[in-house]
């Protein structure tokens, strides 16, 4: 295997497999935790590849705090992943939209963060420089 990150895969979040994965997974009709397993499923393949290809999210300076170190590594969020399925035609934008105002609703009800896990977090938590 080659060590070389190739150039922008540092900003990258949808490989091919992932792609792959999405499209022989997703059907209409899909229940919202079976979405949100889903999305989990494509967050851990993720979260896989960058650690076996060595990719490293790039270093930056926190503007509060002044801590220099590596951003935050990406995740899949249930709302991307749902904007994926168009983007690589796997279903058509108007299913989609309706599928998304559908999830906005379920994630207020039920009190959900965006990937779908119950917000547990104040905003002061949120607010707060969390570097180690």
């Amino acid at each position: 295997m080659d060590s070389e990150m190739a150039a922008g895969d540092w900003q990258r979040v949808w490989f091919p497999e992932m792609i792959e994965r999405l499209r022989s997974r997703w059907h209409l009709g899909m229940s919202f935790d079976a979405i949100i397993e889903l999305r989990d499923d494509l967050d851990g393949m993720l979260q896989r590849i960058r650690s076996e290809r060595h990719i490293h999210s790039p270093v930056f300076r926190c503007p509060h705090c002044g801590h220099v170190g590596e951003g935050a590594d990406p995740h899949v969020s249930v709302r991307a992943m749902l904007l994926s399925l168009t983007r690589f035609g796997i279903a058509p934008a108007g299913q989609i939209s309706a599928l998304e105002r559908g999830w906005a609703a379920h994630r207020k009800e039920k009190g959900l963060d965006l990937y779908g896990r119950s917000m547990t977090s104040s905003p002061a938590q949120v607010a707060r420089c969390v570097h180690p």
